[in-house]
Formats: structure tokens, sequence, C-alpha cells
């Protein structure tokens, strides 16, 4: 992995990257936050580390502005604040793992590399060009969807809810997570626009066919999927 370590504690710093540079990752070190911000905006890192309180700008700062401009590196903050209200306030600030200091350089490494898969994996699924759940299919660059080889014409809210739920499928997708996801509200607004396009959706993916994909969970929200119980 290429590392960004934003430290300005000499002797953590230089520990640090000598260690994972031992291990095979190459580790780019900065001491200050500034200097961490223009590295991370000029270079690709698949990984960045940060110290908390940094001279010039602080590191939950530094993560707000890089977040604010669209990077979404993995970022774990490496700090001394241990309490929850320290870790918790770092992670609602952008970043994606906290680790108090002192530490293990096996647990950092171990992070790293679940923060680095996880990125992967998220990013191999934004690159998928087909969804497919059962006979349902979705072309997602010619924005085309069928069923059982028949074509499925849907509105772009219904299109989007559909993929959303493709994207989950055999998962149990809350309402709270299509208002967020779907039509970008982080509040039940108490409205039936949920249920009036689920309705929509299902007279137009699962009427026609002798299997339903698109079921309603009790309490829970709904589930496309190709099996009878959703996961």
């Amino acid at each position: 992995m290429k590392i960004l370590l934003v430290e300005d504690d000499p002797s953590v710093g230089d520990f640090v990257v000598a260690e994972l540079s031992a291990i095979g990752h190459e580790c780019r070190l900065c001491v200050n936050g500034e200097d961490g911000l223009i590295e991370a905006r000029s270079t690709h890192y698949d990984a960045m580390v940060f110290d908390r309180m940094l001279p010039g700008m602080d590191g939950l700062t530094l993560i707000k502005a890089l977040r604010n401009g669209g990077n979404n590196t993995p970022i774990l903050v490496l700090s001394a604040l241990g309490e929850v209200r320290d870790r918790v306030h770092g992670l609602h600030s952008g970043a994606d793992d906290y680790l108090v200091k002192p530490f293990s350089i096996e647990e950092l490494q171990a992070r790293l590399e679940v923060l680095h898969r996880r990125a992967s994996a998220s990013q191999d699924e934004g690159q998928r060009t087909r969804l497919e759940v059962a006979d349902l299919t979705m072309d997602l660059l010619q924005q085309r969807v069928e069923r059982g080889g028949e074509e499925i014409n849907l509105q772009p809210r219904e299109y989007k809810l559909l993929e959303f739920l493709m994207r989950h499928s055999g998962n149990v997708v809350t309402r709270a997570m299509l208002l967020e996801h779907v039509w970008g509200y982080h509040f039940d607004p108490q409205t039936n626009v949920i249920d009036v396009h689920i309705s929509r959706l299902r007279q137009k993916i699962d009427k026609e066919f002798d299997r339903p994909l698109l079921a309603t969970v009790r309490g829970s929200g709904y589930c496309l999927s190709p099996n009878e119980e959703p996961a």
C-alpha cells in the first residue's frame, strides 16, 4: 500500500514509517496539517494516517477539508485522545477508523489492510455495469431494465430505487436507507412517498411474472431477493 502519515512527533513518525516500510509499504511522512493537506490533494494514496493534534491545522480539520473536496481515501486517526467522545468526534468528522496511542504496529497494519480491502471492494462494486437478481437485470450503461428478457420501462426515481434494492439484494433495506440514498432525506418526512414508489415498482417488475422478487418485511423495510426469505 501507498500510505500518507501526518504526524508531528518525530519518534512516532519515524517509527511508523520504518515499520511499515520494512513490511513492504510505501510510506510518506508530513509533520503538519498544511503540508499533509497539500500532499493528500496532489498524490494518490491507498490509505492515510493522521495524528489528531497537529500544528497549523489539526487532524480533524484536515479530514473535513479532504472530505469536502471529494477525497474518499480511507483515513485512520492516530491519537492520544482516547475517550469515547473523542473517538466518536473523530469518526463523525469523516475518519474511517480511530486508534489510540500507545498502539501496536501490528494492529495499525491490520486496520490499514482492512480499510484498504473495504475501499477496494466498494470501488469494484461502483464499477459494475450490470446488476442481476434472478431473471431481473439492469444495464447501468444503457439504463435498461429487463425481466425474463422483457424490457421494463421505469421512471427515473423508480430506476434509482430499483438500483439501490438490486445493489443490496438479499438484504433488508430500511425506509431510512431509502430516504437517504434515493431521495436524499436524512429523516422520515412522514409521507407515503416510499410506499407509493414501491407499489408502482412492484407492479412493473413482479405483477406479470410467476415469482415475486420484491417483498415487504413487516416492521423492517423491503427486500429484493431471488430467494423466498431475505438474508
